[in-house]
């Protein structure tokens, strides 16, 4: 879910929607990643998406970038288009994808927009009926939970959102129900937990970051902090970058600021890293420690 800041639109027009599907298809080509759902209202967006490797963090990073820089220039106005960080919410998709697909479909009858979810032309609903067709959404995982047949399958679903169209508010789909993160029953959380190492129930700081970078690479804080691209420091800011990347509790807008860098010059050393790591042992290495540390940190802390 991305909002507008304090609640103000983030679309102006039909081109600004059609550029959002713009950055939504280039990032499907980078990444890697699926997008099964969409709804694009007013102020605020849905998106239902499974990632691939990328982890989900780069990938909102991205989008929420690049769109803002483009409705910045369109509109000539500075700062900042979305109201903090995406909300990002697991979701176990045998119990619950279906139920949720629905449920973002029909956000603009529950918003009083239109009468059927079929009478919104920015959603995704239109192309499971079949009527809209986008390249980067799939609807056969949908599809493949009502019928193998995909006529029948259509059918199916749309008898499935006719039944419950006027379906109220529901907090789980915005809030989930494991520390606000995680929408499933106690094993699907408890599976969650022990496959991402625990990492969610641990968070660290920026300044530990920081920390742990200059113990790693040997270097006093006031030189990582410092303008220009002398070495360690530099990798050292770039390794900042992909782990911030990688972590959904933390921004690159916020790195940028503590370090005085350009978003979308960390952006570009943090891909430069990542593409360093598939060949550099001594990288790997370092980037390992770095993350062991910061781990014991965030447990001493918790």
């Amino acid at each position: 879910m991305l909002r507008g800041n304090g609640g103000q639109g983030i679309f102006f027009s039909e081109d600004d929607r059609h550029h959002f599907y713009f950055l939504l298809g280039e990032g499907w080509k980078r990444y890697n990643h699926r997008v099964h759902a969409f709804c694009l209202m007013r102020n605020h967006v849905h998106l239902v998406i499974q990632v691939g490797e990328t982890p989900l963090s780069q990938i909102m990073q991205n989008l929420s970038f690049r769109y803002t820089r483009y409705i910045n220039s369109r509109q000539k106005r500075l700062g900042h288009l979305f109201q903090g960080r995406y909300k990002a919410i697991l979701i176990d998709k045998d119990n619950y994808l279906l139920e949720l697909v629905r449920y973002i479909h029909c956000n603009p009858v529950r918003a009083k927009v239109c009468e059927n979810p079929a009478d919104y032309q920015w959603s995704s609903h239109n192309a499971y009926l079949g009527i809209q067709k986008y390249p980067w959404l799939t609807t056969k995982v949908i599809f493949s939970q009502f019928d193998r047949n995909e006529s029948i399958a259509k059918r199916l679903y749309t008898d499935f959102v006719q039944a419950r169209m006027d379906e109220g508010y529901r907090k789980e789909f915005h809030t989930g129900m494991f520390e606000s993160r995680i929408l499933g029953n106690d094993r699907f959380s408890d599976e969650v937990l022990a496959v991402a190492g625990d990492q969610w129930r641990y968070r660290w700081s920026y300044d530990q970051l920081i920390s742990s970078l200059c113990l790693i690479y040997g270097i006093d804080n006031k030189i990582l902090l410092e303008p220009g691209k002398r070495q360690p420091a530099a990798e050292a800011r770039a390794v900042a970058a992909l782990l911030v990347q990688e972590n959904n509790h933390m921004a690159l807008t916020d790195l940028g600021m503590i370090f005085s860098r350009d978003l979308s010059a960390l952006s570009r050393a943090a891909g430069r890293i990542r593409e360093r790591l598939r060949n550099d042992a001594e990288l790997q290495g370092k980037i390992k420690t770095i993350k062991i540390n910061l781990e014991q940190m965030s447990k001493c802390r918790a």
